[in-house]
């Protein structure tokens, strides 16, 4: 299998969002919350503070886990874009191209944020 350097960042682009939509978007908290019980607590400040601690059930336990981890979910998400990308090249060439515009999209979104800011 031969990536190019175009692809290896296209796909590289398309992991990093898929692993942000997976483990902190909003959109996918239906996704997250079967995993996670929601603890509740308030600090010194009076300040309430929200934790997501996985659930108990072996299942439910090693997938909370898998999705409180950015760095556990990136490698399982690239492995998906790149078996899809292997295997079906024709059904993943968009979906793998609008998760890497989008990566590209919040990445500038960040440096102009950074740069008004400033």
């Amino acid at each position: 299998m031969e990536i190019n350097l175009l692809q290896f960042i296209i796909l590289g682009l398309a992991a990093f969002r898929l692993t942000r939509l997976l483990v902190f978007d909003k959109i996918t908290e239906f996704l997250r919350n079967p995993f996670f019980t929601e603890v509740i607590e308030e600090n010194d400040q009076g300040e309430i503070e929200v934790y997501y601690v996985p659930k108990e059930t072996p299942i439910k336990r090693f997938f909370g886990e898998l999705l409180s981890c950015y760095w556990c979910t990136g490698i399982w998400s690239s492995t998906a874009l790149v078996l899809l990308n292997y295997f079906y090249p024709d059904i993943s060439a968009p979906i793998v191209m609008i998760l890497a515009i989008a990566g590209f999209a919040s990445i500038l979104e960040t440096i102009v944020q950074n740069w008004l800011q400033k």
